[in-house]
């Protein structure tokens, strides 16, 4: 299926209200197993393969994660969409058969983010129309499908990076984006993007400064986190930028990486806002034991 390239998002999208909080509730829609050195390495690739292939036993239960954000004037928002419901009955179908012999997965139909939407919230999956996309990975972007209502806000360089050769062998599978949705996407090089604390290149998704997007490229070349105004602190979703909270100080990288120097200027932008915020929230892309600790919800 032959798609458009996004539009450039160089200016706010509507809803913003001036001095709007959001609400925050994390959300997991199933655990996969991984070798620890494919989430932190301590040696080359080639040890991480031998565990792979022959140290089955010492996997690591990784969150597989979606956030939903709740905004007075643009209503439901999700950052992610997790796996989608499939994955739980047969992964193969949609994450084809690699990755669906590589990883184990933990999930059951209704942990699907559209499902707990819809009986946990309340929301309907066509009430979204805005899906704040760190990177479209496999574990992030599975669920496309389900929010086909959204536009879909990806960071520059990311449709590039998904559409190039070899998807599959960095994460990426061609068929989950290929659904007849918006996509926009946010060019960091462009005047319309200002600086923010401590992150060099940030967009005011709403123009009220409540949903800020910053840009974080390495673990894919689009990366982005996003800063989210609660009530009383910020909290800072990092997506893929860091796995676990330690990495801000082991600085471990991933068998996954795009480019490696920005991803250790990425997490410097990251240590430093922790160091200038210290009573944000830093929510990791998939640390077990920081995201046993969240509370359901966040205001």
């Amino acid at each position: 299926m032959a798609l458009a390239e996004p539009s450039r998002l160089t200016s706010p999208l509507p809803g913003g209200r001036p001095g709007a909080t959001v609400v925050l509730h994390p959300m997991v829609c199933a655990y996969m197993d991984s070798p620890p050195e494919f989430m932190a390495m301590t040696g080359g690739k080639l040890k991480a393969v031998r565990q792979a292939l022959f140290a089955r036993k010492e996997q690591v239960k990784l969150p597989i994660v979606a956030f939903l954000v709740e905004h007075p004037g643009v209503g439901p928002i999700i950052i992610d969409t997790g796996f989608h419901p499939s994955v739980a009955v047969d992964p193969k179908q949609n994450l084809g058969r690699l990755y669906a012999a590589i990883y184990n997965i933990d999930m059951r139909p209704e942990q699907a983010i559209s499902a707990q939407l819809r009986e946990q919230k309340g929301i309907e999956p066509a009430d979204v129309r805005v899906a704040i996309m760190t990177h479209l990975h496999m574990d992030h972007a599975s669920a496309i499908s389900e929010f086909t209502s959204a536009t879909f806000v990806l960071g520059s360089g990311e449709w590039h990076a998904f559409h190039a050769a070899r998807p599959r062998l960095r994460g990426y599978v061609r068929h989950h984006v290929e659904h007849a949705v918006e996509y926009k996407e946010v060019p960091y090089d462009s005047v319309s993007i200002d600086s923010y604390s401590t992150f060099g290149r940030a967009f005011d998704l709403f123009g009220d400064g409540s949903v800020r997007l910053v840009h974080t490229p390495g673990h894919t070349h689009g990366h982005q986190s996003v800063i989210l105004r609660l009530r009383d602190r910020e909290a800072l979703v990092t997506g893929d930028a860091i796995y676990f909270l330690r990495t801000l100080d082991d600085e471990r990288r991933g068998w996954v990486m795009a480019d490696e120097h920005k991803w250790r200027r990425s997490i410097g932008e990251i240590r430093l806002y922790r160091r200038e915020n210290p009573g944000a929230l830093i929510i990791p892309g998939h640390d077990p034991e920081a995201w046993a600790g969240l509370a359901p919800r966040y205001e």
